[in-house]
């Protein structure tokens, strides 16, 4: 087991993290801008700025974080499989749990109603799954090390 906690937590779940963190500031910027300043639901709000924040994901993973060498469709094709998974699996939970809870709850802040306090509440939590779930898949399964591959960075 001590292996197995070594090998999940090495240099590569650090450098996901901190390519988490741009993405983060890039996609959440764009579903935060785009609801509250554009009018658009939490749904598609998330979706945009996810797509958007992953391309950027997937070039930063790619190469910096995972240094997968596979070329073609393959990686491409895995890697979005795994975000569109990911993002039902994450949002798909935390927008209808949310909303449930705050309704109610009649939980709200910052003046808002209760419907735009559990969008904005939502995508956060959503966010949050997102990044668990992504690590695993991204890690195991879009740019998974080959046998005989180094696990040294």
């Amino acid at each position: 087991m001590g292996n197995f906690i070594k090998q999940f937590f090495d240099i590569k779940f650090w450098k996901f993290i901190l390519v988490g963190i741009l993405n983060t500031v890039v996609g959440m910027g764009l579903q935060f801008l785009f609801f509250n300043l554009c009018g658009w639901n939490e749904w598609i709000s998330s979706l945009v700025g996810y797509i958007l924040g992953s391309i950027l994901s997937y070039f930063l993973n790619k190469y910096f974080t995972f240094k997968n060498k596979d070329k073609g469709w393959k990686p491409i094709v895995k890697f979005a499989l795994n975000i569109a998974v990911c993002y039902g699996l994450a949002y798909g939970i935390a927008i209808p749990l949310i909303s449930m809870l705050c309704t109610a709850n009649s939980w709200t802040m910052f003046g808002w109603s209760v419907e735009k306090f559990a969008g904005n509440f939502s995508m956060i939590v959503g966010a949050c799954l997102f990044v668990a779930f992504n690590y695993i898949g991204q890690r195991f399964f879009a740019f998974r090390e080959k046998k005989g591959e180094s696990g040294k960075q």
